[in-house]
């Protein structure tokens, strides 16, 4: 990217929706604009872990405000993420398809893992640089992460199912604060973080810094009453218990700094962290000015370029595990690219390189579950892509490489695919010819072979060979012929030409 580019993040997060825009200079990125509105969709999932009508309403409205002012940028300048109420929730479909209209940009819901991931690329970013081991902690509305790392290098992440809005509805009802509901909501947050004892040692990091939510908010009140600037401390988490529980319920509870859409969730919040504080061993912790917004803007750059694309690395990783035979995966995934550059020209501008990138990916890991069974490998590769721990992916990313490699082969009915999203239908079949082309495992004759898609009348891919070509190839045309009867009556179908018996 050119020097003076603008790149946006959206946070969608369950206690607050963030929009940071910033300038991209020589390598670092400059805030231009920060808008931050409460929606508190963590507390709007009902008990079947619904987002209720109201919640998904507040989200689409903010959402549209941040749409007026992203318009104007392109598609690989913008990353939205959404995190642990999304994730949770079961009707997030319903709410993401309207969400993206208005936004205008594609909503990645992605996984605690790859949340820790870009919390600490975003506080690691806005630190100087140091050799020093850092704890990194962020408490969320409906998640905590932890993050041990040095430098820019994330070595152990984790998310855990505990936050503020979550944590303030369980413990402290109608925003009470009692001694008793403070130690109940700690010994809570406790058992649900108690492995990170083992994980996050106290002599495996040298330096611990908070980010975002929480600990922003803590350090400014503490801060205000006179504590070292942007440091928390167990004895000032001390004094602002005792603050609370003279207040005796948040809408008493008047403290310099303390902003209106905190007072709702400072009980939960302050009690998951005290028990990170006592879990750990933490005596004092910096505020960052990194978080997870600014994680998602220097992923965009990294995404930029293969050699620092951390999900060719993830891919990489999962097809060396999996023992996958590299030359034929290269040879589907050059004849595939091919095929999908043919055929889809008009779906989408030259420069964009996702839709390729997640084609090639998918034609690496395509035959990843032969290493459990000969038989149904595609199955298990899908399983595998949908549940793996894949750095660097999101879910909704990790979920369509599932579908193309699960429908590479076998049935089209049953394939849970969006038939109306051409660019997805163009990467299946020329996945699905690529594996057919390519079953000697031998580089195929393709010189003669091209591959058309119309929209209209109906969306139609029409495959064309020479008479000579299925002369020369007679079991590849064959296979093609079977190919074209596989289509029949799918929403798209696919013609052969000059290929007959």
């Amino acid at each position: 990217m050119q020097n003076g580019t603008r790149l946006a993040a959206v946070d969608l997060g369950s206690n607050s929706f963030r929009l940071e825009i910033g300038r991209l200079d020589h390598g670092q990125i400059h805030r231009n604009e920060y808008l931050k509105e409460t929606v508190r969709q963590g507390n709007g999932l009902d008990e079947e872990r619904n987002l209720t009508p109201e919640a998904m309403q507040r989200g689409w409205d903010c959402l549209a405000r941040f749409g007026e002012r992203l318009a104007g940028f392109k598609p690989g300048q913008v990353r939205a993420i959404a995190t642990q109420t999304l994730r949770e929730a079961r009707n997030r479909e319903a709410f993401l398809a309207h969400a993206q209209n208005i936004l205008g940009f594609p909503i990645d819901v992605i996984s605690g893992r790859e949340e820790a991931r870009l919390i600490y690329q975003g506080v690691a970013h806005m630190l100087p640089q140091s050799d020093e081991r850092r704890l990194v902690v962020d408490i969320g509305g409906r998640s905590t992460e932890l993050i041990l790392g040095q430098s820019f290098d994330a070595r152990v992440m984790e998310s855990y199912r505990v936050g503020s809005v979550a944590w303030s509805m369980r413990y402290f009802e109608q925003g009470q604060f009692t001694p008793r509901a403070f130690k109940a909501a700690e010994i809570a947050a406790k058992a649900v973080l108690d492995e990170a004892l083992n994980a996050y040692p106290r002599e495996a990091w040298d330096v611990a810094y908070g980010s975002s939510g929480t600990i922003g908010a803590v350090s400014d009140v503490l801060t205000a009453a006179g504590w070292d600037a942007g440091s928390v401390t167990q004895e000032g988490l001390d004094w602002l218990l005792e603050r609370l529980l003279k207040a005796q319920t948040a809408d008493r509870l008047r403290m310099d700094n303390l902003k209106e859409d905190r007072r709702a969730v400072i009980g939960g919040g302050i009690s998951v962290l005290r028990a990170v504080f006592d879990l750990l061993g933490i005596e004092e912790m910096h505020a960052a000015e990194g978080a997870l917004r600014h994680g998602a803007l220097y992923d965009l750059l990294d995404r930029e370029h293969e050699q620092t694309d951390l999900r060719a690395t993830s891919i990489n990783r999962l097809a060396l595990k999996f023992e996958v035979d590299k030359a034929h995966a290269q040879r589907v995934g050059k004849v595939a690219r091919n095929l999908f550059q043919q055929a889809c020209k008009p779906l989408s501008p030259s420069d964009d390189t996702e839709h390729h990138k997640q084609l090639g990916w998918a034609a690496q890991l395509h035959e990843m579950g032969s290493l459990i069974s000969h038989s149904d490998y595609h199955k298990h590769g899908a399983y595998i892509l949908d549940h793996a721990d894949t750095p660097g992916f999101s879910m909704s990313e990790l979920h369509r490489l599932s579908l193309l490699v699960l429908g590479h082969r076998g049935k089209l009915r049953k394939l849970e695919l969006d038939f109306t999203d051409s660019a997805a239908v163009c990467q299946l079949l020329a996945l699905r010819l690529a594996v057919i082309l390519c079953h000697a495992r031998r580089e195929p004759d393709v010189k003669q072979l091209t591959l058309q898609f119309m929209q209209q009348p109906a969306p139609t891919f029409t495959l064309t060979c020479s008479p000579a070509w299925a002369q020369t190839y007679p079991q590849s045309a064959h296979l093609l012929r079977e190919e074209v009867l596989a289509w029949q009556r799918m929403p798209c179908t696919l013609v052969l030409k000059g290929c007959t018996p």
